[in-house]
């Protein structure tokens, strides 16, 4: 009998087995913190294959990875995550894309802190809490995109690439934090379905059918015209420095600007050297010193420099200094910041002025121009605006300054638009009053209309309505109408809250009331009060009136225009010498409140004209009312006709006595 045979191996062999099955147990031991594997090979085949597929803008947006922040937190709400994620906009079809925007809706508190081959429009500085609307990212530095045909398919040239980073709170793994959705903003596309592919979300971007292009004669985008336009044109170019004109535009046919202020923000390192036609608030050279201009311009002067601000705050120059030959002596300037609206005086709609830019490596070619981005312009009670994005136009061309007939061209030109926001709950401007000749109660203006300020919401409420009170309490400071307040609504039987409401904190308020009714027509006594100290020169007022406006007939202390854009409205401002809203002053005693300044008229409107119209039952109080542009807060009611209905209650016992009484006599006649 044969003995076993037996296996023997080399040690080599063992050596090599047993190294080989620990590093296995170790892979598949190993603890992946990234909670999201990196995509299936058929969900990229999918995405690619729409990618190719597509023949106009293909956007795309990819969730990369995230890592906990702190503080760590039990609740897995309130947990914070820093993400990482990228926006692709390519250009897969046959015309090329200028100026690209894209909307992108998060949809969980994130928060931006970075956005590298883009700018945010409509946001904050970073890091900037995302919009509920929406975040609208700009291209920048390549803001426009090629076509694969004049190209050669170079992908650098017809693709941006947006790498975003920033803070998204609540969706812990394996939940993916993605947008709701994202869109093209462009004119003249449309995205008409969004596809998710796990942490990726795309859409193919086409043209619009409908939409007609506008023909243009150069390779420029087409100039566009909003509620306010802003121009930055380069007019003379250096090595390193360039001579820039900015030019803004009112064309709202209600809204201006009073002692406006403008904020932009470089985005390459530029300073401005110095201005004609307005001026810096802060001259400061330090950070040009200290930062990275004083490395390159090493035997460079700054204490000649105006401003080295990234966000410098511009202001326009006052009156007097219109003819100062430094400064001054540019049209269209100086005039301490009063924009007015074309409808009032067209000559004072536009506002110009100059500046010497210098640049910064490696923009020091002729050539290399870019114009500052994150336009902002805000002034005393004034509207609201929203700007866009600077986009290339055509040049600009100005008469030339010899006087022949000749014009002169800008070397580049920009141009971006700003339109007017409607104002949120409780962050309007001006307020408005409603009261009534039947009605012995006016209705003030709503609680905190222009926001809560500085008042404690513990001793007051700032969700209430307001209280009712006497009309002549209206001309009373806030402060001083509590004790009013209570005493009307004891003789008035109304309710009185253990917190009052609180006040609404409005600089200007409108108080309109409607003065009578008869046959033929009616009348409203229009009353703007002033309770700051800010001195309105040129104000303007409007108000609309949808069914009321046909039967406008005059203003008797104010001069009234009827306007078809925006329509239904009566364009209302100061007669010559009364174009001068004082700011409140003292009253005649020490002991007196302070009195607001003030301006009234009444209005008389014709019935045949507004056929079926009732003033009293709401037809005779406007929808939309403004003060120099800003709209302001409504009531949410108006006066009731106490007296009709008191009317109609005792018509009604009226009828009810009669009836009685006719039942009573029938029932005696049947009963004999």
């Amino acid at each position: 009998m044969k003995a076993p045979l037996k296996w023997v191996f080399p040690a080599r062999v063992v050596f090599t087995l047993v190294l080989l099955l620990l590093l296995c147990s170790a892979a598949f031991g190993q603890d992946y913190d990234d909670p999201f594997p990196p995509e299936p090979k058929e969900e990229k085949k999918k995405t690619l294959k729409a990618q190719d597929e597509c023949n106009g803008i293909f956007i795309s947006y990819t969730f990369i990875e995230r890592e906990k922040e702190y503080p760590h937190l039990k609740n897995a709400t309130a947990q914070s995550w820093a993400f990482k994620s990228q926006l692709s906009v390519l250009n897969t079809g046959t015309d090329e894309l200028k100026a690209w925007q894209v909307l992108a809706k998060f949809q969980h508190g994130e928060v931006l802190v970075s956005t590298g081959g883009a700018v945010i429009i409509d946001g904050g500085d970073l890091p900037a809490k995302v919009s509920k609307n929406g975040t609208l990212f700009a291209g920048y530095p390549m803001s426009d995109l090629k076509t694969a045909i004049e190209t050669a398919g170079d992908i650098n040239q017809i693709q941006a690439l947006v790498d975003i980073k920033g803070s998204v709170f609540g969706v812990k793994p394996p939940g993916i934090p993605m947008p709701k959705f994202i869109r093209l903003q462009n004119e003249g596309y449309e995205c008409p379905k969004i596809m998710m592919r796990g942490s990726v979300m795309y859409s193919c971007c086409v043209k619009d059918k409908k939409h007609k292009k506008k023909p243009t004669k150069t390779k420029f985008l087409p100039r566009r015209y909003g509620d306010l336009s802003f121009t930055y044109d380069v007019i003379r170019a250096y090595e390193g420095n360039y001579q820039a004109q900015v030019t803004i535009e009112n064309n709202h046919p209600l809204a201006r600007l009073d002692h406006w202020n403008l904020t932009w923000e470089w985005m390459r390192g530029e300073f401005i050297h110095s201005m004609r036609g307005a001026y810096t608030h802060r001259h400061d050279y330090s950070e040009c010193l200290y930062g990275p201009a004083g490395q390159y311009y090493k035997d460079f002067d700054f204490s000649q420099v105006m401003n080295c601000d990234r966000k410098p705050i511009i202001a326009d120059l006052p009156a007097d200094r219109v003819n100062d030959s430094q400064i001054g002596k540019i049209p269209f300037c100086c005039r301490n910041g009063t924009l007015l609206p074309p409808t009032m005086d067209p000559s004072k709609a536009r506002s110009i002025f100059q500046m010497t830019v210098y640049k910064m490596p490696p923009d020091m070619n002729r050539t290399a121009l870019s114009p500052p981005h994150r336009w902002k312009i805000s002034g005393v009670l004034n509207p609201t605006y929203k700007c866009g994005a600077p986009i290339r136009v055509e040049n600009t061309q100005f008469p030339d300054p010899s006087g022949l007939q000749a014009v002169s061209t800008a070397i580049a030109s920009w141009q971006l638009t700003c339109n007017m926001t409607k104002p949120k709950p409780k962050e309007a401007k001006c307020c408005v009053s409603f009261s009534a000749y039947y009605n012995e109660s006016a209705i003030p203006c709503n609680t905190c209309a222009c926001g809560c300020g500085d008042v404690n919401t513990n001793k007051c409420r700032a969700e209430a309505r307001p209280m009712l009170l006497p009309p002549e309490a209206l001309l009373v400071p806030f402060d001083n109408r509590t004790i009013v307040a209570k005493a009307w609504a004891k003789i008035k039987h109304y309710p009185i809250p253990a917190r009052l409401p609180c006040p609404d904190n409005c600089g200007v308020s409108i108080n309109w009331h409607l003065n009578s009714d008869y046959r033929d027509g009616w009348t409203a006594r229009m009353t703007i009060f002033n309770w700051g100290g800010t001195v309105f020169e040129d104000w303007s007022a409007a108000v609309q009136l949808k069914k009321a406006f046909p039967g406008f007939e005059a203003v008797y202390s104010f001069n009234g225009t009827r306007l078809t854009n925006p329509d239904n409205t009566i364009y209302l401002e100061g007669l010559k010498g009364l174009n001068y809203l004082m700011g409140e002053t003292n009253g005649s005693k020490p002991s007196d409140p302070r009195v607001p300044g003030k301006q009234q008229s009444v209005i008389s409107f014709k019935k045949k004209a507004s056929w079926g119209i009732h003033p009293s039952h709401g037809d005779g109080f406007p929808t939309k009312v403004f003060f120099n542009g800003a709209e302001c807060s409504l009531p949410p009611t108006i006066p009731t006709k106490a007296s009709s209905a008191n009317q109609a209650w005792v018509d009604s016992l009226l009828v009810f006595v009669i009836s009685m009484a006719t039942l009573v006599m029938l029932m005696d006649h049947f009963h004999w």
